[in-house]
């Protein structure tokens, strides 16, 4: 079985490059290299280690399903929160967007509903409004966007949302670094 190509699309998954993966290993480069072209094939032992570095099991490596990626995502999918106290509810559109450099969630009002206020972090967040309208208090500052309107901040200052619409409101948030 050649195991080479799936080696490598599993570095690059991890975005490791081949040189990072030999120094956790302890195995060069050059040898790397060899692996993932089958140009040579490691012991037991070796391979183990180099499975358990990029975080899958043997199973998993050796599954037709490793490599498959999921695309499509249905709402069964999500997993909602609801803050019957602050008025808002909370869905989370990939289950494990955690994990992922991206978290995408649709964040709805209630009537004067507001989102609590988060410290500064290194996250990029994206919000589209689609329903409503939101404020962003970002620092000292106070920005506001409706329906059809897009807000972009790095979060380097404390941050809250709040509703500013009469009734509800409904909004896209994609945020880097997960800190939702």
């Amino acid at each position: 079985m050649e195991i080479g190509e799936k080696l490598r699309n599993l570095r690059v998954q991890k975005n490791l490059t081949q040189e990072e993966l030999g120094e956790r290993t302890d195995l060069t480069k050059g040898y790397i290299s060899q692996l993932e072209r089958d140009l040579s094939s490691p012991s037991m032992e070796t391979f183990f280690n180099i499975l358990e570095v990029l975080g899958v099991t043997p199973e998993q490596f050796f599954s037709e399903q490793t490599l498959e990626q999921k695309i499509v995502y249905k709402d069964e999918d999500s997993t909602l929160y609801y803050d019957e106290e602050n008025g808002y509810e909370l869905k989370w559109l990939i289950p494990e967007s955690n994990e992922k450099e991206m978290e995408p969630v649709l964040l709805t009002f209630d009537k004067n509903g507001e989102y609590k206020t988060f410290e500064p972090s290194l996250s990029e967040t994206f919000i589209y409004v689609i329903e409503g309208a939101v404020s962003l208090i970002l620092g000292e500052a106070k920005h506001a966007a409706k329906k059809g309107e897009a807000m972009y901040y790095q979060a380097t200052e404390p941050h809250q949302l709040i509703n500013h619409a009469k009734g509800k409101s409904r909004i896209l948030i994609v945020a880097t670094e997960s800190y939702l």
